[in-house]
């Protein structure tokens, strides 16, 4: 046997060995193309700059802002599917996020309403509300998929998606797709130009865009680099959540610390001021099952 079909082979048996004993189906037709752009991301996502297997990516057209991390995280699938299947859950992962102020889900009807806050320290009275459905798409052994949307939002934004496609890799883990959208108006373009220009200037994201005058690297700013930023923040969730999704406060110094990582784009709160702001919004939060 050639030495590339052996080690396919042997992939696909380390992937097998994650998944034993789980019905046989056929995979959907996500988990092929989701696989075939793992393979191709491979190399960038190993020689990437985060420090860990991942790659973002952003795009901004006249009426969207989308923002997108493919990353490999260090769980089986099954625990993703098992993490993600309800409402409740994904409050509890969306929580993480600072700007997040509160989540009430109702699992019977598949939504959550999430309280969402434009500055961490911002009263979460003064929070506006994006109320979410959500669709589980694919669950089988082989392909993960699930999406929230929200038809309506603040300042004139629309068409909220956030969304987690899986597929299971070697060595018992997962291939994520996170996906972060909505649609903008020119009252949004207003909005977020007002505060780039106050709390958020100076703000960068992740993508290099072109070299600064010293030489150093060039960084997305502006509407991009904000979606960048909340794209980054959301997969970050997602990895805390998944180690920890019985542990509020191990979760929460997780996320943060992964934060921290990237100083320059997400390091907008002291751990101390994270922690308080969190706990703070824990008390008061319900949940209908």
């Amino acid at each position: 046997m050639p030495v590339r079909s052996l080690i396919r082979s042997l992939a696909v048996a380390l992937v097998a060995s994650c998944i034993a004993g789980a019905p046989a189906t056929a995979a959907p037709s996500g988990a092929p193309a989701l696989r075939a752009t793992y393979e191709k991301l491979a190399p960038e996502m190993a020689s990437g700059p985060f420090g860990r297997p991942m790659v973002l990516k952003s795009v901004e057209t006249e009426s969207t802002l989308k923002g997108e991390v493919y990353g490999v995280l260090d769980y089986p699938l099954a625990k993703v599917g098992t993490s993600l299947d309800k409402p409740t859950r994904w409050c509890e992962m969306l929580m993480l996020h600072l700007n997040n102020r509160g989540c009430r889900a109702d699992d019977g009807k598949k939504t959550l309403t999430l309280s969402v806050v434009r500055r961490y320290d911002i009263p979460v009275e003064e929070a506006f509300q994006l109320t979410f459905q959500l669709r589980v798409n694919a669950a089988t052994p082989e392909h993960f998929e699930a999406k929230l949307t929200s038809g309506k939002g603040p300042f004139g934004t629309s068409n909220y998606l956030i969304s987690v496609e899986a597929i299971p890799i070697e060595n018992c883990k997962s291939f994520i797709h996170f996906s972060y959208a909505y649609e903008q108006s020119s009252a949004t373009r207003v909005a977020t130009k007002s505060y780039l220009g106050t709390f958020g200037r100076g703000k960068v994201g992740f993508t290099v865009v072109g070299k600064e005058s010293n030489g150093e690297p060039k960084l997305q700013d502006g509407m991009l680099g904000l979606v960048e930023r909340n794209a980054m923040r959301y997969f970050l969730a997602l990895d805390a959540y998944l180690a920890a999704p019985d542990d509020l406060e191990k979760r929460l110094k997780l996320w943060y610390a992964a934060t921290q990582k990237y100083p320059r784009q997400l390091d907008d709160a002291s751990e101390a001021d994270y922690l308080k702001h969190k706990r703070m919004d824990r008390a008061p939060q319900g949940k209908t099952k």
